[in-house]
């Protein structure tokens, strides 16, 4: 099954979630292509603090250096920076952005000047394009991660989430999966959610 994820690296809920796929990718034949959205944009509009405007601000910079590697090195390399970039914030609890991008890049061996991404505006037009791909697929009024599986029909179908915490793993892994694909392609579903009882347990 071929599956499209889309996540920003400094979601908690997109990295819990990208970890999961990754338990699936071991226990079902699923082909993923992992993409960018991005939580600036989605929330760039909305009526939020002060505080949350300026964190917007510093979103923006992950999301440009992952999309500046995408488009110079491919699709390939977006898990793996993603997954540089999460490690240190979601698990390391690292907080200084420049410190989570120069580690990363510096992780993977990929050239230090994709650094100047994450304050060059002229990546914004594909940061949106990454973004507004996911919501064209799953519809307004949602946010990071968006999946996209096949249909009964043959076409893509998206959904946001599934929000999840904690990861699951090995064949439970696979479980929640079979879940997810067997409600994902029935016709009309449209949401599935129940309020938050836990804070996300990322590792």
């Amino acid at each position: 099954m071929k599956v499209q994820f889309w996540i920003d690296p400094m979601c908690p809920w997109a990295w819990i979630t990208s970890r999961w796929v990754l338990e699936v990718e071991q226990v079902r034949d699923i082909d993923v292509t992992w993409n960018i959205m991005s939580l600036a944009v989605l929330n760039e509009n909305n009526d939020v603090s002060e505080d949350y405007r300026r964190r917007i601000l510093e979103l923006w910079r992950p999301a440009r250096v992952l999309t500046a590697a995408r488009v110079q090195l491919g699709d390939q390399i977006v898990l793996p920076l993603f997954s540089a970039m999460g490690t240190r914030r979601h698990v390391e609890k690292v907080t200084d952005i420049d410190v989570i991008i120069t580690e990363s890049l510096a992780e993977l061996g990929l050239d230090p000047a994709l650094a100047q991404a994450a304050d060059d505006p002229k990546w914004d037009d594909a940061v949106r394009a990454g973004h507004q791909a996911a919501i064209d697929m799953s519809g307004t009024g949602v946010g990071t991660p968006v999946i996209a599986i096949e249909g009964l029909d043959g076409e893509p179908v998206g959904f946001f989430g599934p929000i999840l915490t904690p990861i699951p793993r090995g064949e439970a892994a696979g479980r929640t999966w079979d879940g997810f694909v067997l409600v994902a392609q029935v016709p009309g579903v449209v949401e599935i959610k129940r309020g938050r009882t836990e804070r996300p347990v990322v590792d």
